[in-house]
């Protein structure tokens, strides 16, 4: 015979089971509507998959698991999603909840159920996956994800699984009917969670000996099986998990620890049905066996019932009478909760539904002082001291709450229920508890802050010290190197200040290359342009469309902007005899990009005005002819982007006009002074035979290229003649009068509120940062 060993503390409420145990099983109607909350077990919430407006079947997945601690949600029959909307909860708190409401259309369609008859063949880690496909969770109470229990970890061997059959709590006989009802599946199930689990060395079924008829089905069905089928004597809360292991092995389940820590797995008996259907017949939770019972019902019995039903019709098809009920609880009036509407589901851990008269349960007296008896202590199975627990959550000091192991109290409500001064010590545990969680929650965000900005500071300061290093290593090589050049014999200074400074020239850029670049960027724009307006197009959200039409006018406008600068250089013409120029330049001294670039700005300066402005017409009406096109096209497609680009057309005709009028200008003196046969005698123009005289060439203006290059060349020689405290003190005076510009053109763009206000705001900050600096580097000179 098999040794039962016993619990500390429990209770011997009265039992009241025969009251629903008189009547079959039976089912009831279906509801016109169902509501399935997105939170109905431990974890995260589901994810919906369906819209409104949806029509779903049967068995249908309609909300999927969001994470590991999460269970995915089934339609439990055929009909149209009507609202995703947050309805009433059957919770303690009474707070509402995410639901997706299911309109049924009375057809009760399903889909098709994948079986498989060699369910046992398939691995381990595809059962797993199929049971938390389903959404199977503890049916006992606790709606605990079961796939979770059903992959410990590695490290935590199980050699004990236990099939819970207890069903301790009166009033409620949902697992006592499946045992008699179902026996056959209930040995089935078990055998298949105990070959996930890795066939351990014993398999129980605990069954309470006031459940005769259970007993003997389940026993019958296990004949022959490697099962233990295990009575035992009736104590309340002999159902709890931690108090269930102690009496079937001995064990005790440290605090804070979970019974896979000691190599114990329990699970439900209507889980496991639920684990076998789901494997066995492919059929997701989507109902369970739910005991209605109460002196204030016409009729009192277990019901197989949809998930999503809602209490008040549950309630109606038994002849609830309202006026007789003291209150409506969900669950049993040990661990059970009041509703206060009937409007909430059905969810995956509604066992009961108790609709007691005023005699049968009468309202709870109200509370009186602690007198300190003591009985709470004795009833606790769990060994705790609740009068030490109430007085520390009325004065809300967690840190004694968690110092007298609150975690472990499992809410059975024996401590109440022996009360002599009637106090509510479960509801104190309940918001205690709560509150810890939330504290957890918020500690572990503040830690999460604070390591991401000690992060922060250590990578800034990382990057500090890595500047100040080069800054070392630089200062450092320039003192060797002018140490070095003072040592040569007859070296010049000004060799290292030319040096630094051919160094420093940014390397030239040809036009193919910038002509490319200047592509490229059009391109760019253009792309972004497009699948922004794709983006406008799909957008159903009226607020996203509001923003992706600002997005589309920034984009039109940097298209613009873009497209002007490659029609500009576009437009400047080569001619051949500066290309040659430049070409012989280049060969000549190919290492002089200042000889280069003089080269070209005289080839621009040799081309007369008015082909210059012939150039820039052609280019600017091949622009508004593109211009024109684009308009057209966004005209066609009623788009966002009409405004900017006629703006952008107007202005081109503008330019086009203010252009032709320039070179009208220019021609018009030209005509004015061509001698006219009538009005000039002819002897005013030159004999053949006599060579006309020459007028004295013009003193011809030093190009502006020749002039910044002499400047340059005479800063370069001053400093090399300069000690190294004396150039720093140079760049910050003239860092200094640079910053005092940059400022008055940024003040003048506030002023007129420029486009370019930001790029004034960058220039200001460099010349400021490189001012800083310098000043920095001539302290420490100093």
């Amino acid at each position: 015979m098999t040794k039962i060993w016993t619990i500390p503390g429990g209770v011997h409420p009265e039992e009241r089971k025969e009251q629903s145990l008189q009547l079959p099983l039976a089912e009831i109607a279906l509801p016109k509507e169902l509501v399935f909350p997105l939170s109905q077990h431990i974890g995260a919430p589901a994810d919906p998959v369906v819209k409104v407006g949806e029509r779903v079947l049967g068995g249908q997945l309609i909300a999927a698991a969001h994470g590991i601690f999460s269970a995915a949600i089934h339609a439990s029959t055929s009909g149209t999603v009507s609202a995703i909307e947050e309805r009433p909860l059957p919770h303690p708190s009474s707070m509402p909840g995410e639901c997706i409401v299911i309109e049924a259309d009375g057809e009760d369609e399903h889909i098709a159920y994948q079986a498989c008859e060699d369910y046992m063949q398939l691995s381990k880690a595809e059962m797993v996956k199929r049971v938390r496909a389903a959404g199977i969770t503890g049916l006992g109470g606790a709606s605990f994800p079961t796939a979770v229990k059903l992959n410990p970890k590695s490290n935590q061997p199980v050699d004990t699984f236990i099939l819970n059959g207890t069903e301790c709590e009166p009033y409620i006989t949902a697992d006592d009917m499946l045992m008699q009802t179902r026996a056959a599946d209930v040995v089935l199930g078990a055998e298949l969670l105990a070959h996930i689990l890795g066939d351990p060395e014993r398999v129980v079924i605990g069954i309470e000996d006031n459940k005769p008829k259970a007993i003997a089905a389940v026993t019958e069905a296990a004949k022959g099986k490697a099962i233990e089928v295990v009575s035992f004597p009736t104590k309340y809360p002999s159902g709890g998990e931690k108090q269930l292991i102690q009496i079937l092995t001995g064990r005790e389940v440290p605090s804070r620890k979970l019974p896979a820590d000691i190599g114990v797995v329990v699970q439900n008996v209507g889980t496991a049905v639920a684990a076998y259907e789901a494997l066995r017949f492919g059929k997701p939770l989507i109902q369970r066996i739910t005991t209605v019972v109460g002196e204030a019902l016409d009729t009192q019995r277990n019901i197989l019932v949809r998930l999503g039903t809602p209490v008040a019709h549950i309630l109606a098809e038994h002849g609830f009478q309202a006026k007789r009920a003291s209150r409506l609880v969900m669950g049993g009036p040990m661990m059970g909760f009041a509703l206060d509407t009937p409007d909430v589901p059905v969810v995956k851990s509604t066992n009961c539904i108790l609709a007691p008269s005023k005699t049968e349960l009468p309202p709870a007296a109200p509370a009186q002082a602690c007198i300190r008896c003591g009985m709470c202590a004795e009833a606790c199975p769990a060994s705790l001291l609740p009068q030490q627990l109430y007085w520390y959550a009325q004065a809300e000091d967690f840190d004694r709450l968690k110092a007298h192991n609150i975690g472990d109290c499992i809410e059975c409500g024996a401590c109440s229920f022996v009360c002599p001064s009637n106090i509510p010590l479960v509801q104190y545990y309940r918001a205690a508890k709560g509150t810890l969680r939330q504290m957890d929650i918020e500690r572990q965000k503040s830690d999460r802050s604070r390591q991401r900005f000690e992060f922060r500071q250590e990578r800034i300061a990382r990057a500090e010290a890595e500047k100040e290093a080069k800054r070392l290593a630089r200062k450092k090589a320039a003192e060797k190197a002018r140490q070095q050049q003072a040592d040569k014999p007859g070296a010049a200074k000004a060799d290292v200040v030319s040096a630094a400074l051919a160094s420093a020239k940014p390397k030239a850029i040809s036009a193919e290359d910038e002509l490319a670049k200047l592509q490229r960027a059009v391109a760019s724009a253009q792309n972004r342009l497009e699948k922004l307006q794709q983006k406008h197009d799909e957008s159903e959200d009226a607020a996203q469309r509001d923003k992706f039409s600002a997005q589309l006018k920034q984009a039109a406008l940097r298209l613009q902007e873009a497209q002007a600068k490659l029609d500009a250089r576009q437009a400047i013409p080569a001619p051949a005899e500066a290309v040659a120029g430049v070409a012989a330049s280049a060969t000549t001294d190919a290492n002089d990009p200042v000889a280069a670039a003089i080269a070209r700005a005289q080839a621009k300066m040799s081309m007369p005005p008015a082909e210059k402005l012939q150039a820039n017409i052609d280019s600017l009406q091949q622009r508004l002819a593109k211009a024109e096109a684009k308009l057209a096209a966004a005209r066609a497609n009623d788009g966002d982007t009409v405004a900017a680009l006629q703006a952008g057309v107007d202005k081109m005709n503008e330019k086009i006009a203010a252009a032709k009028q320039e070179l009208a200008a220019l021609a018009a003196p030209t005509a004015a002074t061509k001698p006219e046969p009538a009005a000039r005698p002819t002897a005013a123009a030159p004999s053949p035979a006599v060579p006309p005289v020459k007028a004295a060439p013009k003193p011809e203006k030093p190009d502006a290229a020749s002039v910044a290059i002499a400047k340059a060349q005479q800063r370069a020689a001053a400093l090399a003649s300069m000690a190294p405290r004396d150039k720093l003190h140079q760049q910050v005076k003239s860092l200094e009068g640079r910053l005092e510009k940059a400022l008055e053109r940024l003040a003048k763009a506030e002023a007129d509120n420029d486009d370019n206000l930001d790029a004034f705001r960058t220039g200001v900050e460099k010349t400021r940062a490189r001012l800083q600096q310098a000043r920095a580097e001539l302290e420490s000179e100093q």
